[in-house]
This record gives C-alpha cells, sequence and structure tokens, in this order.
C-alpha cells in the first residue's frame, strides 16, 4: 500500500497539490469515527428494540422504513446546503466540527428507551432515531463530498477509498466484536448506554482530525463562471441527465437493502446455531478477509478498474450464499460463506463513494453543473431507502413468522424466516447487483473526462 499511496505524477493539473499520506490517513480515521456509529446501530438497533426494550417486531420493521424514508428526504437538503456552503474552512470541512457532538449525544439517547407501554416505547423511538438520522446525515453528507473535492485524479480516488476501507473494516469489526459482549456484561440498557457513549466520544475524536488534517481542492474557489449559485431546480435536472449517478444510485439502494439485513445475523446466531455470542465469531470472520483485500487491491483496481473490482466482490457475495445454502444449521459452513461475504464487501466499502464521486465529473461534463454535495446527498438517499428497506423487511418477515422477541424457543416459521433472512434474499439482491454494475461503464471514459472539463477551465 505504502507503494501504491506514493504512484502522484505532475504531468498535469489534476495532480498538482494532491493529497498526501497523511492526510489520507486523517479522512480514512474519519470512516473509521461515522462508522463506528453507523454499525452500532445498523447492527443491534433492531435486536436492542425486540429484545431489550420489548418493542413488537412489526412495529420496529415499520418504524425503520418509515425513519429511514424521512432520512432520505434530508439528505437532498443536506447536499444542498452543502453545495451553498462558503466558508473560511470550505464547504464540507465545516461540518465535521459542527455536527458530530450532538450525534454522540442522540446516539446514546437511542438506547435509553424508558419503560412507558408499548406506545410510549415505540413514540420515544420513532423521535430520538428521527433525530439520530438527521444528525447523521448532517456528518454522513459533508464527509462524502469532501472526498470528490480532495482530489480529481481517479487513482488516488481510488487510494482514499481503499485505505479508507481499511478504517471502515477495522471499524465494523470493532463493533461487531464488542458490543454485545460489553453490553451483556454490563446488563440491562445500562450496557447498552455505555456502548454507545464510548463510540461516540470515539467518534467525535475521529472526525475532528478528518477536519484538522484534510484539505478541499475541487470546487471551492470559485472561477468567474461557478460564483453565482447553482439553483436547485438546474442541480437536479443536471442530476436526472447524469445515467451514471442513476445507476450508481440504484446499486446503493440494493448493497444496503443487504446491509440492512446485517442485524438478522444475530437472530440467526441465536436461534439456528444456538448461541448470540457466535455473532461476534462471524463478525470477526466477515472482517479480516475484507481487512486484507485491501493491501493487495491497488495494484488489481489500477489495472482492471473500480468497476470490474466491485464485480469481483459481487460473485464473492453470490458464492456465501450458495456455501451458507450446503448446511444452514452448521457454523463452519456460516463461517466459511460469511468468510466471502466479508470479501466482496471489503471491495464495495473500498470503492462505492468514489464510484459515486467519479458521476460528479461526469455530471459536470455532461451539464455544465457541478454539483457534488447534490450527487452525493442523492446517491445517499439510495443508501437509507435501502436500509431502510432491509431493516423492514427483517422486522416485517419475523412478525410475519411470529418472532416473539427473547423466547428460547421460536416457531418453525419463525426460524424460516431467519433463513430467509440470511440466505435467500441476499442471493436475490446479490443478482440484482450485478446486473446494474455491468451497466457502469464511466471507468473508460473518465481520463478524457476530466482532461475536457480541464480545457473548459482555462478557456
Amino acid at each position: 500500500m505504502q507503494t501504491s499511496l506514493n504512484h502522484y505524477s505532475q504531468n498535469n493539473e489534476i495532480h498538482k497539490d494532491i493529497p498526501g499520506r497523511k492526510e489520507i490517513i486523517g479522512y480514512g480515521l474519519g470512516d473509521f469515527g461515522y462508522v463506528l456509529i453507523w454499525t452500532l446501530v445498523a447492527s443491534f438497533l433492531t435486536y436492542f428494540y425486540t429484545d431489550v426494550a420489548g418493542i413488537a417486531a412489526g412495529a420496529v420493521g415499520t418504524l425503520m422504513l418509515f425513519v429511514r424514508l424521512w432520512d432520505g428526504v434530508s439528505d437532498i437538503g443536506m447536499g444542498i446546503l452543502v453545495d451553498r456552503t462558503n466558508s473560511k474552512h470550505g464547504k464540507a470541512r465545516p461540518y465535521l466540527i459542527w455536527m458530530p457532538i450532538p450525534l454522540a449525544i442522540t446516539t446514546v439517547f437511542l438506547f435509553t428507551v424508558p419503560d412507558v407501554g408499548m406506545t410510549g416505547k415505540i413514540t420515544y423511538a420513532a423521535i430520538t432515531y428521527s433525530l439520530f438520522i438527521l444528525l447523521y446525515t448532517a456528518v454522513s453528507i459533508p464527509f462524502k463530498t469532501l472526498l470528490g473535492m480532495m482530489t480529481q485524479e481517479q487513482h488516488t480516488r481510488s487510494m482514499i477509498g481503499i485505505v479508507g476501507a481499511f478504517f471502515i473494516q477495522s471499524s465494523a469489526l470493532l463493533v461487531n466484536m464488542i458490543t454485545e459482549p460489553m453490553a451483556s456484561g454490563i446488563g440491562g440498557q445500562l450496557g447498552w448506554v455505555m456502548t454507545g457513549t464510548l463510540f461516540g466520544v470515539l467518534a467525535v475524536v475521529t472526525l475532528y482530525i478528518t477536519f484538522r488534517t484534510t484539505k478541499e481542492r475541487v470546487g471551492f474557489v470559485p472561477t468567474a463562471k461557478q460564483e453565482e449559485k447553482v439553483k436547485l431546480s438546474s442541480g437536479v435536472k443536471a442530476l436526472f441527465k447524469n445515467k451514471y449517478w442513476m445507476i450508481i444510485t440504484l446499486f446503493c439502494i440494493s448493497y444496503y437493502t443487504l446491509l440492512g439485513f446485517v442485524g438478522a445475523e444475530l437472530y440467526f446466531a441465536k436461534y439456528i446455531l444456538g448461541n448470540a455470542s457466535y455473532f461476534s465469531i462471524i463478525s470477526l470472520v466477515k472482517a479480516v478477509p475484507g481487512i486484507l483485500a485491501i493491501f493487495f487491491m491497488a495494484p488489481i483496481v489500477k489495472k482492471i478498474g473500480k468497476r470490474n473490482m466491485v464485480l469481483i466482490g459481487i460473485l464473492s457475495i453470490i458464492l456465501s450464499t450458495f456455501i451458507k445454502y450446503l448446511d444452514p444449521t452448521s457454523l463452519n459452513y456460516f463461517l466459511i460463506g460469511s468468510a466471502f461475504n466479508g470479501f466482496g464487501k471489503g471491495i464495495f466499502g473500498a470503492m462505492l463513494y468514489a464510484l459515486i464521486n467519479d458521476t460528479v465529473e461526469y455530471g459536470e461534463w455532461k451539464s455544465k453543473v457541478r454539483t457534488g454535495g447534490l450527487v452525493n446527498s442523492a446517491a445517499s438517499f439510495g443508501m437509507k431507502v435501502g436500509t431502510g428497506l432491509g431493516t423492514a423487511i427483517v422486522g416485517w418477515l419475523l412478525a410475519f413468522g411470529g418472532y416473539v422477541g427473547n423466547l428460547s424457543q421460536q416457531s418453525d416459521t419463525a426460524l424460516q424466516m431467519i433463513l430467509y433472512l440470511n440466505i435467500h434474499i441476499p442471493f436475490l439482491i446479490a443478482i440484482i447487483m450485478f446486473l446494474l454494475m455491468w451497466l457502469y461503464k464511466l471507468d473508460k471514459i473518465y481520463p478524457q473526462i476530466v482532461e475536457e472539463l480541464q480545457r473548459r477551465k482555462n478557456e
């Protein structure tokens, strides 16, 4: 990886003043920070609501979808706000010092559900989860937009994504390994509150480091042609002329629907494999291949491109479902399948945001309107809808199967739903992801697009 980080050339305009190693690592630490909170909520909140707070599974599923749809709307608003922000710190960076502390506080509120009856619990969960989502959006959209503002150089973006993926995988591993043992060890809601507090503090610190170490280079200093702010109608019109943004957004919906099923693995460990603590082992087995892949990914990406690398990751996800299907009740088969699953997701973590930000250049080339914040927020809308759909499906299918939180033995239909959520449905989603990524052809024409954009700016 060290050699790859030093590949930079000074032969043309886009190679000038590109991020160095320290800045790339500083951005990666931000990945580590906000993913701590995201993984805690994505992996454990559904379980916390059903088996600790005692909220009905069907109500939890509906709540998750409703709040994530609201989240998608807030994403668009945040993207517009980032595009229109002009502070001494830039467009995206200021939000990394303004918003992490409120986000950390709200994360703790999520795991402090009062015992005020079912209606009261659902109301409290809806309010706190909606507030959490709003604040998370205020951090994640600027953070993702910042990647596109750090550099236009294609391979450098890939490298930032690869280094970020290392921190993402490490962050997710940390959360999935220690959350359940730590929360259970302390006991009750207090265990979850203390766990949320720990991750919230770490997120605040790492995001501040990102703010201090990064620099906005692309689209920050306006030219005479760029001084007038882009109207919302023009930005939205330009967005829907961007076919690669539409493809990547649909891909985000599919992939994040798949990620929304992560919480179902805890139910699988507890009720199919017979021990909830297996979830930590599964998380470790998933994370290690993804982390290892990062160390040899850079030269392969440079040779075959981001899109083809992602196709390899999708094939790995498909293979993982076949392996788990061979013997769904075997821990060994599930762990082997999880290893292939983790390898594929490690690739996605390294490539996805670079793919999204490449569509910013395509959109500017196509419509002569640059809307980095709107592109990232609209793609993030797809992510939030996907995650909401995934977590909602978990709750709905559990309820359909007659699942009752914290029973020692679930019904046969409930167990069947848990199997579907971990094997059958992920297979179908992976097929959809493959078809979408097959249509993504931007890698081949991206260098010519950037050259044309540079000529326009110099005219």
